[in-house]
């Protein structure tokens, strides 16, 4: 168990999407979801490639901003990577979605439903009472239109973080955790102890809530006949988006993330948080047997480049986590 002492992730900066065509991302994002721009840049070089583990990449990377939190559109110009699988499950390994905070769930959910997605729940959903945790707290899932697994979340007077009933004139609010289904950014596990070893033990993350999720109303909202979820809510020292691990009970694991995926596939999504010393906990996550993507360290000298060190790593079941020292944005 980590002690205040040696905890190593402070805050999460950024979730990192890979994209097929940044302008067509950009205008979904913009005009269905309401985020606001906030650079456009293009990078290329060995640093890059060793990064994230692709040779001769050249990314462009589009940030956006929604509320405080930040997510990057990632698209490789010089290399096509492979689509999101079209039968992909919520209880597929690869799973990875955000959720969206809104004041108004009615209004969110017709704004979007004016544009093509392609939804997920069958219609926003309510978490019964008996839930205590979450009741109440409604829910909608759908996809962007690479296929990203997006939610949108709405949370009523006692549930949520206060931030989020403070400022209700705007329809989209951020991007948070929930006891429901996120913690502003979730995925599908295989075991949830496996998983704690990883985010609690050696990056030094807090558990946030614990609970399970069953019944009718996870069955329609994941679109999985008979869903039962057991949920763990971590979160870093410092205030921001939390992780959420998912672990599916029913209908039980779904298929495992193939080890060929790399950073340039579409279902490539990437957690970056900021750490404190990244060279010691490199070296701890070695001799712990994690896998890196990243060949090294990474040092970067560009201004225009969010921070000054990374290195990507993969967890216990694959999912991509980039850990960033030194950040300015």
């Amino acid at each position: 168990m980590s002690s205040q002492t040696d905890v190593q992730v402070q805050r999460i900066r950024a979730i990192g999407l890979t994209v097929t065509n940044c302008d067509h991302s950009l205008d979904f994002y913009i005009q269905a979801l309401l985020f606001e721009l906030v650079s456009d840049i293009t990078v290329e070089g060995q640093d890059y490639s060793d990064l994230q583990g692709v040779t001769g990449a050249k990314i462009r990377i589009v940030t956006l901003r929604l509320g405080d939190e930040l997510i990057e559109l990632m698209e490789y110009l010089n290399v096509q990577g492979k689509p999101i699988p079209s039968d992909s499950q919520s209880n597929d390994l690869w799973f990875q979605h955000l959720a969206i905070v809104v004041s108004d769930m009615d209004r969110a959910y017709a704004h979007l439903r004016s544009f093509p997605i392609e939804a997920i729940s069958n219609a926003p959903q309510t978490i019964p009472p008996e839930n205590e945790a979450s009741g109440g707290v409604r829910a909608f899932k759908f996809k962007d239109p690479d296929g990203h697994d997006l939610e949108l979340i709405w949370f009523p007077p006692d549930k949520g973080q206060d931030k989020w009933h403070q400022n209700r004139h705007n329809l989209f609010l951020g991007i948070d955790h929930s006891a429901m289904s996120t913690t502003g950014y979730a995925y599908a596990i295989s075991n949830t102890e496996q998983s704690l070893h990883f985010y609690r033990d050696l990056l030094g993350m807090q558990i946030d809530s614990r609970s399970l999720n069953w019944r009718a109303t996870q069955s329609r909202l994941d679109n999985l006949p008979g869903a039962e979820v057991k949920i763990t809510a971590l979160r870093p020292i410092q205030d921001g988006m939390g992780i959420e691990l998912l672990d599916y009970i029913v209908p039980g694991k779904g298929r495992p993330m193939p080890s060929d995926w790399k950073s340039c596939d579409i279902a490539h999504v990437q957690i970056e948080l900021v750490v404190n010393n990244l060279e010691q906990l490199v070296d701890k996550l070695r001799r712990n047997g994690v896998q890196f993507v990243s060949s090294r360290i990474v040092q970067f000298s560009d201004r225009s480049f969010p921070y000054k060190q990374g290195c990507l790593v993969k967890d216990p079941d694959g999912h991509a986590i980039l850990l960033v020292t030194k950040s300015c944005k």
